[in-house]
C-alpha cells in the first residue's frame, strides 16, 4: 500500500525541520520542542494539558492540529477517508 501526503497537507501542520534547530528534528514551529516530545509524554501517560504546562511555548492548536494530522493519516492507512 502506498500512502500519499500532499505537499500542501505537510505546509499546513505547525511544524519546522530545519538542519539548524535540533538537527532537522522536526519542531513545533516557532520552537524549539521536538513534535516527538508530545508523543512521548502522551505514550508516558501524560495528558495534554500537562504537556501543554511543561512546553508552555507550545499552542494548543499546534498540538491538536498534529494530533489530527495522525489520526486522519492513520485512518486513511485503514481505508478510511
Amino acid at each position: 500500500m502506498t500512502l500519499v501526503i500532499e505537499q500542501d497537507e505537510l505546509d499546513r501542520l505547525p511544524v519546522d525541520v530545519d538542519p539548524e534547530i535540533l538537527g532537522g528534528q522536526p519542531v513545533f514551529r516557532g520552537t524549539r520542542v521536538p513534535v516527538d516530545a508530545l508523543l512521548e509524554n502522551l505514550e508516558a501517560g501524560l495528558s495534554l494539558e500537562e504537556f501543554l504546562e511543561n512546553f508552555p511555548t507550545v499552542t494548543r492548536a499546534q498540538a491538536v492540529s498534529l494530533l489530527e494530522f495522525s489520526r486522519t493519516t492513520l485512518r486513511r492507512l485503514g481505508g478510511k477517508h
